[in-house]
């Protein structure tokens, strides 16, 4: 089975916001992605509008051929916004104003209220929901209990073990396994239960291989890295050389 990529285009906004002009677009950069291979296009509405914006979502939403995936808090605002786009896909994801970028998983216990009022409008609406979680059993299973069809593992962990230097305290393969196991556990027990399974946050061409090579992980979500490439490499080769590194780990 392939799995699905997904590119995040948040930080072609930040660019633009950078010096407020018009471009670069990131709806001309999500047309670009799809061109280039992407089988789906993720966008971040953030409460501060830090990158992506609610024009931003609109455009995207009439542009975007493959896969919209709105990536937004669970919150009324929010989900009126998603009720009124009717994105393919909407992500709940945590989000806090001191953050540089998403932290940790979403508390799926303690949110479970204002979750299952998005899960309800997504219902109505034919929208799918996912759930950006950490890979443990108990936010596997809450997921599952409010009603998501699919969940995001964040790989945030495995991603930092990947950069870290050898140690006596925490040897580079030993740590990088951990996360690898924490992330097939998780995998495995949302496949069983009936979810897909999505993976995100911090990976890259070079460490996605892995993860991708979990047989329960069905897509993958990748913005920053992209990004960063492309402004060495340009973004169609950019794209390219990470679905070219997802089948590679996948066959």
């Amino acid at each position: 089975m392939s799995v699905r990529l997904h590119i995040n285009i948040d930080h072609v906004a930040t660019v633009r916001n950078a010096r407020g002009e018009k471009y670069p677009d990131p709806v001309l950069a999500a047309q670009l992605c799809e061109a280039s291979g992407a089988d789906g296009i993720t966008a971040h509405l953030r409460e501060d509008r830090r990158h992506i914006r609610d024009d931003d979502v609109v455009r995207l939403r009439g542009a975007v051929t493959t896969m919209l995936n709105l990536e937004m808090a669970a919150t009324r605002e929010m989900i009126a916004i998603a009720e009124r786009v009717r994105p393919d896909v909407i992500t709940l994801v945590p989000e806090r104003r001191e953050e540089r970028t998403t932290e940790g998983g979403l508390d799926v216990v303690r949110q479970r209220a204002a979750i299952e009022e998005a899960v309800a409008m997504a219902k109505r609406a034919g929208i799918k929901v996912s759930l950006f979680i950490a890979a443990d059993e108990a936010s596997v299973s809450a997921s599952h209990e409010v009603g998501a069809q699919q969940i995001e593992l964040h790989t945030g962990e495995y991603c930092h073990a990947c950069q870290l230097g050898p140690s006596a305290e925490h040897p580079r393969g030993s740590q990088v396994a951990h996360e690898l196991g924490r992330l097939r556990f998780a995998a495995e027990r949302a496949k069983a239960l009936g979810l897909e399974v999505a993976a995100g946050h911090g990976l890259t061409r070079h460490n996605v291989g892995p993860v991708v090579a979990i047989s329960a992980i069905e897509e993958v979500n990748i913005g920053h890295s992209v990004i960063a490439d492309a402004v060495l490499f340009g973004l169609d080769r950019a794209v390219r050389d990470l679905r070219a590194a997802v089948l590679r780990a996948r066959r």
